[in-house]
């Protein structure tokens, strides 16, 4: 497996000094250091008034939305660089399904940019969303870990694969309706297995209800992890 992930990195590094950047979405010219042109970059949907407790998009800057003002979430605050939008959804439901690798390094480039805009002392760790054996070997890869891989690179912050694992095979949350089914489907589905720093952030692909983040940060507090950041590309809903 080592072996392999250098071999596709050296094979992605030669690709990027052969050839120049260039527009995943429509073939133009990339705009440095991202693989999309300035006007698809332009038409990704920034996050810039997500609730800064669970991220999802608002109307206003900096206010906290109802559900997260009634009770609030197992973290402390979520980073979501953009909406679950076009043309945002393609890019991750390639990387997701469709074994497009490649895009791991911009997804997480854009992800890591807006961590750095968001300000505040970086984490100790990176977990990433852990898979359960079976759809890791189904799908070959954790797309999280991918996204997590440029993302540590470029904060200097360390990935852990390790302290955390998934010990349950749940059915996958978008084939579930609704929040309630959702959180039960993830109840217990994440153990600790070693101490870990107090700072630590999760990193995902896409948030949608947020259930899957919220049971994994649960499990880290019941560890003994005091401050919880939620990273991801995209936040799914509106507020």
């Amino acid at each position: 497996m080592l072996r392999t992930r250098k071999v596709y990195n050296w094979l992605i590094g030669a690709h990027r000094l052969l050839y120049p950047h260039e527009c995943v979405l429509c073939g133009a010219k990339g705009e440095h250091p991202y693989d999309l042109c300035l006007e698809c970059l332009g038409d990704l949907q920034q996050n810039r008034t997500g609730c800064p407790r669970c991220g999802i998009p608002l109307n206003a800057e900096g206010v906290i939305c109802g559900p997260c003002s009634r009770r609030s979430p197992p973290f402390e605050r979520t980073v979501a660089a953009f909406r679950y939008a076009p043309p945002l959804d393609y890019l991750l439901q390639q990387l997701k399904f469709h074994r497009r690798l490649e895009l791991a390094p911009l997804l997480g480039s854009l992800l890591a940019s807006t961590v750095i805009r968001s300000g505040g002392p970086l984490p100790e760790l990176i977990i990433p969303v852990p898979m359960s054996h079976a759809r890791l070997r189904q799908r070959g890869y954790n797309q999280a870990l991918e996204l997590a891989r440029p993302v540590s690179r470029q904060l200097g912050v360390p990935i852990d694969r390790q302290g955390c694992r998934r010990v349950r095979h749940t059915p996958a949350q978008t084939s579930l309706k609704g929040r309630e089914e959702r959180r039960k489907n993830m109840r217990g589905a994440f153990v600790v297995d070693r101490g870990l720093p107090s700072h630590v952030a999760i990193l995902d692909d896409v948030i949608t209800t947020g259930a899957t983040v919220a049971e994994l940060a649960r499990t880290l507090r019941r560890s003994g992890v005091d401050n919880i950041e939620v990273w991801a590309c995209a936040r799914a809903g509106s507020g």
